[in-house]
């Protein structure tokens, strides 16, 4: 009897040894260098913020720089994924980069949370997308945001000055869409590269279109040249951005330039202005107050929060996924990702999260509020 208790106890010993030292290795691939950094570097200060243990699980992060190129990212998964066997994978930071990593994705069974805007990173969920998740809120929801924001100012022509690539494309289509459905007339849209250095000739077209508001669909510093270049030729309708450009680089560049800018945005951005029962206000200031230690006051931006509510999702499926299978392996790969798209009834830094087979995003479409610029601060716009 004395033996069988004690094989019993050596087992059990064994077996909670295992589950102590069972590892989960997370790859991030983000752009902290290039034209995308202003947003890369707060959502890799944010990674550096997560914890390092979920339950008995131990966390490895293994955070790789994409320099904001697609190649890089695309070079990044395959490193994450073929050669450090990574459990899942958050990242990257733009669209056109999170695009080129879903196929990726999708061959490897690896989950992956992009941190980029667009609905074509996850819409639709089907194929390789089936194992693609994101944080940002989607075109979808901002694009309604900034229409309704220039019915309220009383626009009637509007016009559209967006990146010549995916992201700028994807906010074209949304919010033409929905600019048309609620009886704006579009009546300009131009395009501009990140690294353009003049926008003189699409500006000129557009101020002689007369449009009452515009709308910039542009990501990080790179947002401010088109602005700037409609003020110095005398614009004097309202301008919206789009969330891309939340950050505060985007302040420091643009300076009085920017000032009055409409912006629809993450709540964690105003997460003092909230109402008290905003769903998002609770967990917004306990992530800025976190942040803010590590990087100084007003150094939050929403960048940051996507990477957070990331690790959010993640500390919630683990132990599900944990259950069924051991990290390292396809199983828990297969478990994760069937847990990420079981996530409801989350509170985020963007609202509640409620994910389901179609939507792997899981944000209300009323979720984002309306911010502006006054004094280089962010407000709550009334």
């Amino acid at each position: 009897m004395k033996n069988i208790s004690r094989l019993f106890l050596c087992t059990f010993l064994a077996l909670s040894a295992g589950i102590s030292q069972a590892q989960m290795k997370v790859g991030v691939t983000l752009s902290t260098t290039g034209p995308a950094a202003s947003l890369g570097l707060p959502e890799k200060n944010a990674v550096a913020l997560m914890p390092t243990r979920i339950g008995n699980i131990q966390v490895e992060y293994i955070v790789l720089d994409d320099a904001s190129d697609t190649t890089g990212a695309r070079r990044n998964i395959e490193k994450l994924t073929f050669e450090n066997n990574v459990d899942l994978v958050i990242g990257s930071t733009t669209t056109p980069n999170s695009l080129t990593m879903l196929e990726i994705a999708g061959r490897t069974t690896t989950p992956m949370i992009s941190l980029g805007a667009s609905d074509r990173i996850i819409t639709p969920v089907e194929g390789d997308r089936e194992w693609v998740f994101k944080t940002p809120y989607g075109d979808t929801q901002m694009a309604l945001k900034v229409v309704q924001g220039m019915l309220n100012l009383g626009a009637k022509n509007v016009a559209y000055f967006g990146f010549n690539d995916a992201y700028g494309e994807s906010w074209h289509t949304e919010f033409s869409k929905f600019a048309q459905a609620r009886g704006l007339k579009m009546v300009a849209s131009e395009r501009f590269n990140r690294t353009d250095t003049s926008v003189t000739a699409q500006v000129l077209k557009i101020i002689a279109a007369r449009p009452d508001a515009i709308l910039i669909g542009a990501s990080g510093t790179p947002g401010v040249l088109p602005q700037a270049s409609l003020l110095e030729r005398g614009f004097q309708g309202k301008i919206f951005q789009t969330h891309g450009v939340l950050n505060n680089d985007f302040l420091r560049v643009g300076g009085n330039k920017v000032e009055g800018t409409l912006i629809p945005s993450a709540p964690v951005l105003v997460a003092e202005d909230l109402p008290r029962d905003h769903p998002a206000k609770k967990v917004s200031l306990e992530f800025k107050h976190l942040y803010e230690k590590a990087h100084g006051p007003n150094s939050i931006t929403p960048f940051a929060a996507n990477a957070w509510d990331a690790w959010l999702l993640i500390s919630k499926a683990v132990p599900v996924a944990a259950q069924k299978a051991r990290p390292g392996t396809p199983e828990f790969r297969r478990a994760l990702r069937d847990a990420l798209e079981s996530t409801r009834g989350l509170a985020a830094t963007q609202g509640v999260v409620n994910m389901s087979r179609t939507d792997h995003n899981g944000f209300a479409i009323d979720a984002p509020v309306m911010v502006q610029i006054k004094g280089g601060k962010w407000t709550l716009a009334k």
